[in-house]
C-alpha cells in the first residue's frame, strides 16, 4: 500500500517535468535546404527566424511561419514591411505586442500578469497532491483507531458461518 502511494506521489511530482524531457529529446527534422536556399537573402532568413518566434493568432498552436491562415499571411506582410522600414527584431516584437498583447509571442515573458499562466498548473497540482495526502493520512488514522472486534462479534460470526456451512451440507 505504501509502495503504491509512494509511486503515485512520485509520478505526480514528476509529471510537470514531462515537457522538459520532450524538449530534450526533440530533434530537428532534416533540413530541406529551404532556410539556406541560394535565392534567400539575409532579410528572408531574418524574417523566417522572426516569424518562428511569433504565434499565429488564429491557429494559436502554430508559429506565424507555419500557419496558412489569412491573418497569418497579413501579419507576415506586416512584419516584412516593418523590417523593410528598418525596424529591429525587438522593435517589431514590441509593435506586435502593443497591438495584439503578449499572446502574439510564441514564448510569452514571465511577468505578474502571466504568472497564473506559468505557475497556475503547478499550484493546482501541488494543492491536489496536498489534499490527496491529507485524505490518505486521515483514512489511515481512522483505520488505525478503529475499535478491535469484540468477543460477541466474533461469536456471532462463528455462529453465522456454522449455520451457512450446515445449510450447504444439507443442500448437497
Amino acid at each position: 500500500m505504501i509502495a503504491r502511494l509512494a509511486s503515485a506521489l512520485l509520478l505526480i511530482a514528476l509529471l510537470p517535468l514531462a515537457p522538459l524531457g520532450e524538449a530534450a529529446t526533440k530533434t530537428e527534422p532534416p533540413s530541406s535546404g529551404a532556410d539556406n536556399a541560394p535565392g534567400m537573402t539575409a532579410l528572408d532568413v531574418r524574417l523566417k527566424r522572426l516569424e518562428s518566434e511569433l504565434r499565429c493568432l488564429v491557429c494559436q498552436n502554430q508559429t506565424l511561419a507555419d500557419s496558412n491562415a489569412d491573418l497569418a499571411d497579413d501579419l507576415r506582410h506586416e512584419v516584412r514591411g516593418l523590417a523593410l522600414a528598418g525596424k529591429s527584431d525587438n522593435e517589431i516584437k514590441t509593435y506586435l505586442v502593443a497591438r495584439y498583447g503578449d499572446f502574439v509571442l510564441y514564448d510569452p515573458p514571465v511577468k505578474p500578469i502571466t504568472w497564473m499562466l506559468w505557475f497556475g498548473p503547478f499550484a493546482l497540482l501541488s494543492g491536489g497532491a496536498f489534499v490527496w495526502w491529507m485524505v490518505l493520512r486521515r483514512r489511515e488514522r481512522n483505520t488505525a483507531a478503529a475499535p478491535a472486534t469484540s468477543e460477541a462479534d466474533i461469536a456471532a460470526e462463528k455462529r453465522a458461518r456454522k449455520l451457512l456451512d450446515d445449510r450447504d451440507d444439507a443442500a448437497a
